[in-house]
């Protein structure tokens, strides 16, 4: 499966965003899908995740209560939408597909995903 994430940009503190990740190549049905934001000198973290049909999320306790995860399996696409943005959230956004999964499963970790998009930038000025 192929990923092209999108959506990124500048925003002030208290700002909102939304991010898109667009899948061909595979049916996305079949994909848990995850975001992961990496900053400047740090490691790639996780961010939210979402089963293959959407009843189940995760979120990174950074994120919780201000970013959804979802999706929308007829038009192969995910989303994250960022409300209440932070400084310390600005990052390039990643997003993430794993394939041959149950139907609720959520990776948390870089390495339970095996497919990864370009990375969008995310900056929010304080």
């Amino acid at each position: 499966v192929q990923l092209q994430a999108c959506g990124g940009g500048l925003v002030q503190a208290g700002g909102s965003l939304r991010l898109s990740c667009a899948a061909s190549g595979r049916t996305f049905s079949m994909y848990s899908m995850g975001w992961f934001r990496q900053a400047p000198g740090k490691e790639r973290e996780f961010v939210a995740a979402i089963s293959r049909n959407g009843a189940s999320t995760y979120y990174a306790d950074s994120v919780k209560g201000r970013f959804t995860i979802s999706r929308d399996n007829y038009k192969n696409t995910m989303y994250l939408q960022m409300n209440s943005l932070k400084p310390e959230d600005t990052a390039v956004y990643y997003c993430a597909a794993r394939g041959g999964v149950v139907m609720h499963y959520t990776g948390r970790s870089v390495s339970d995903y095996n497919y990864w998009g370009q990375g969008t930038q995310v900056t929010v000025s304080s």
